[in-house]
């Protein structure tokens, strides 16, 4: 009984000690100087820049106008406006955008509003499309790079999304613009110093238009991009991240909003996890596909608050079983778990986050993780599984 329970605490130990190394890795390869990255010269590819809209009527001029200024002639600018019942579609035609509407509410999600958007443009099809959400803002010049990035590396490119805490937000969303940081920049970023490739991020994303035959966009997958990014890199085309292209967007401003978003997001990310990262790992693996294989260990980094409270939670575990019955080698494990992910947050905050968060507000994290236990156990019970579109201020 006493080696059965030391081997089932080293198993999570070790569990948990994977994740942390391979974050551990990225943010010390991140702060390494950043890679060149494949540029074309000459004239910038004809672009489609599309704009999957939800009853975005509050926000969906200031996206438009930092895109329109960016193009040049023969680019489109496309608006699905998707089951709306505001002024979205109204709106953005007065911008000057080409606008198709969608209805159909069995099929709802921006899976569906990209394959929508997709099928129109093959009309007078451009030689690159930029997925922009439409509560997003895009950087000057990012158009032009992601446009270039993507015909240069001949792969989906994948700009820079970050997301801020609004003026005035509470601990709470500062810590959340922290830990998007480090999942959106500080990651990739190791990861690309490495010549490895990037997840898929849902804005920014470049595509050549002859690879948008290689996956399937409808759909109303809770993290559509998450899948896109594999499916391309299964087919050949791994996502390379262009940190020079940068795209922004603000967390909810409401408590309703942004537990909704949270949900989403991290219920679709551990369904992913859960279901396809096993198969993926084989395919990888079978198939010698290292991109794919570094995709999917990226993929097996769980949320840093879901991370940190695993660590705690095994870390104090391996020390009681040591205390009971002198299994060392867990205790160890663990402890070089919680070394290695304090050492990693702590070097991301400070090359990365001190703009963002002071270190007084950044050691309120853990209690941050514990008010998130409510979350990962719905996961457990009652998995949200549907598209639900996040509350913003007005609506």
């Amino acid at each position: 009984m006493t080696v059965l329970l030391g081997g089932l605490v080293g198993a999570l130990a070790l569990l948990v000690l994977l994740p942390v190394s391979v974050i551990f890795v990225q943010v010390l390869l991140a702060c390494l100087p950043a890679r060149a990255l494949p540029l074309v010269s000459g004239s910038r590819p004809r672009v489609a820049v599309l704009v999957p809209a939800h009853n975005e009527a509050s926000i969906i001029l200031a996206t438009l106008n930092s895109i329109r200024p960016q193009l040049q002639s023969g680019d489109r600018l496309l608006v699905v406006a998707d089951n709306c019942s505001d002024d979205t579609a109204a709106l953005a035609r007065s911008a000057g955008a080409e606008v198709v509407e969608r209805r159909n509410d069995q099929q709802r999600g921006k899976g569906y509003a990209l394959d929508f958007g997709i099928r129109h443009l093959a009309n007078s099809a451009p030689e690159v499309v930029i997925v922009v959400d439409a509560d997003c803002q895009v950087g000057e010049g990012a158009i032009e790079r992601l446009a270039s990035c993507c015909v240069g590396s001949g792969r989906p490119a994948q700009a820079l999304y970050l997301m801020h805490a609004p003026v005035g937000s509470a601990l709470k969303v500062q810590i959340a613009e922290f830990a998007w940081c480090v999942k959106n920049l500080v990651r990739p970023r190791g990861w690309a110093r490495a010549g490895l490739p990037c997840q898929l991020m849902g804005a920014g994303m470049a595509f050549d238009w002859r690879d948008l035959a290689l996956v399937d966009l409808a759909s109303g997958h809770l993290v559509e991009d998450l899948k896109m990014g594999f499916d391309f890199c299964r087919n050949g085309k791994p996502p390379v991240f262009c940190p020079d292209a940068r795209v922004t967007s603000y967390f909810p401003g409401t408590d309703d909003g942004l537990s909704t978003q949270r949900t989403r997001w991290e219920h679709g990310h551990l369904g992913v996890m859960l279901t396809d990262a096993p198969r993926l790992l084989v395919t990888s693996i079978s198939r010698g596909n290292w991109n794919l294989l570094a995709m999917t260990v990226d993929l097996l980094v769980p949320p840093l608050a879901l991370l940190s409270l695993a660590s705690a939670a095994v870390f104090s575990l391996s020390w009681l079983m040591f205390v009971l019955i002198g299994a060392v080698v867990p205790a160890l494990m663990a402890s070089a778990a919680m070394a290695m992910l304090g050492v990693a947050v702590l070097l991301a905050w400070s090359r990365f986050g001190r703009t963002l968060i002071s270190f007084s507000a950044l050691l309120h994290a853990p209690f941050y993780a514990v008010k998130k236990i409510p979350l990962y156990l719905g996961f457990l019970i009652k998995r949200q599984v549907e598209w639900v579109r996040s509350k913003r201020d007005d609506n």
